[in-house]
């Protein structure tokens, strides 16, 4: 008895241990995250304001050409602190891109805008582009008149709201952007005409109860009839938090970074 006792305790602390180096691990990502993406303020004509992250390349050359990733951030992202775009499930993909194995083969900008708490990325239709989805246009145009970035190879990836976002804002610009990845998304069908021009790679849970998984399998299947290119990847089972899966996914980055307009 006292023995099977003794084992309890110390699987136990074994757990509390376990989870204390999980927790704390978390932190050390996300304190990195704020060292490698410089908070900034991007200012319009009209004097309209977007908070954004930006990662610049280690070693950056102004006289090479360099691919950028825009991402959007999900509605937990929301805000006016310039941070939450790039914590808790958003980190994910934040991490996918900045870290040394990507950066290493694809050195590449990152831009993370935030919205503000109350508006995101897409009406509340889940399909019509909100002001701040103009916003990051203009973002991006600005950033490419700051830096030597290469044209031809814009990428958009967002998860959630952003995966919403990430459709909208290539139907809006549809000669843009060189790719686009959607996780637990959707799109405006009625616009799949300007859809088919950027190939997509879309995901989704099998079991999203937030996103429903038929919004991603809906567009998939018009851009596809329509004779766009739309990759699909569902994960049996899975609910709406599929960001560690997405990442892990071999070919994510030679498809995306192999894209050109």
């Amino acid at each position: 008895m006292h023995r099977e006792l003794r084992q309890m305790i110390l699987r136990s602390k074994l757990f509390f241990v376990f989870l204390f180096a999980l927790v704390m691990s978390g932190v050390c990502l996300a304190q990195d995250r704020e060292k490698i993406l410089a908070p900034k303020v991007f200012k319009n004509a009209k004097s309209e304001t977007l908070l954004y992250r930006l990662f610049v390349p280690q070693n950056y050359d102004p006289k090479k050409k360099y691919p950028l990733v825009l991402y959007l951030h999900g509605g937990g992202g929301r805000g006016t602190d310039n941070l939450k775009q790039i914590e808790g499930g958003n980190g994910y993909l934040i991490d996918f891109f900045t870290q040394a194995e990507t950066q290493s083969r694809y050195p590449s900008f990152v831009v993370a805008p935030q919205s503000p708490m109350q508006e995101g990325w897409i009406e509340y239709d889940s399909m019509t582009p909100t002001r701040q989805l103009r916003l990051v246009f203009e973002l991006i145009e600005d950033l490419r008149g700051t830096y030597h970035i290469d044209g031809h190879r814009l990428y958009v990836a967002g998860q959630s709201m952003g995966g919403f976002g990430t459709f909208a804002i290539i139907s809006e610009h549809p000669r843009l952007f060189a790719a686009g990845l959607a996780l637990c998304g959707g799109g405006d069908e009625s616009k799949v005409a300007r859809l088919i021009r950027t190939p997509v790679w879309a995901f989704h849970g099998e079991k999203d109860e937030a996103v429903k998984v038929e919004r991603s399998r809906n567009i998939v299947a018009a851009i596809r009839k329509a004779g766009g290119q739309a990759r699909y990847t569902e994960y049996a089972g899975e609910g709406h938090n599929i960001w560690p899966k997405v990442v892990k996914e071999p070919q994510l980055r030679p498809w995306l970074f192999a894209k050109r307009k």
